[in-house]
């Protein structure tokens, strides 16, 4: 309940979204892709809409917020600022580089040898290119240093 109540406390009254490389990173430790052929042992698929995931090691349960990825224009739960990851997964706020079950050792050692360039190209959303989340990123960036 404790880490719930920071996810939505950093989300703030504005929709705070983590950036696109802490997203990659979640959308890699859940779902695999980018040489990771399996996902995450927790993750499993919405009874609700079978085009959506949840994850099931940290109770949040199958509602549509708590979905991973939503559709491009929606907040999903990998958009939250501050979460928690029950494998301590990189990405994520409580990630640990020293947790590594049994089940998780390889997966993990995996990402966290992977270079930014592979971690590039992993989609963070439903029904948005790669192409325009890279150039979303670009125009932030130079706003930023504007």
């Amino acid at each position: 309940m404790m880490m719930f109540a920071a996810s939505l406390a950093s989300r703030g009254l504005t929709n705070n979204k983590t950036d696109i490389p802490t997203k990659q990173l979640r959308v890699l430790s859940c779902f695999g892709g980018g040489g990771l052929s399996t996902p995450c042992v927790f993750l499993k698929q919405s009874n609700v809409d079978s085009t959506k995931h949840y994850c099931g090691g940290c109770g949040c349960g199958d509602k549509p917020h708590t979905w991973l990825i939503a559709e491009s224009t929606d907040y999903s739960k990998l958009d939250y600022p501050t979460l928690h990851c029950p494998m301590k997964m990189p990405g994520f706020s409580n990630y640990d580089p020293n947790h590594k079950t049994n089940e998780i050792k390889e997966r993990k050692e995996k990402i966290e040898s992977m270079s930014p360039e592979d971690i590039q190209i992993i989609q963070v959303t439903i029904g948005q290119s790669e192409e325009k989340e890279k150039l979303i990123s670009q125009v932030n960036k130079i706003i930023e240093n504007s």
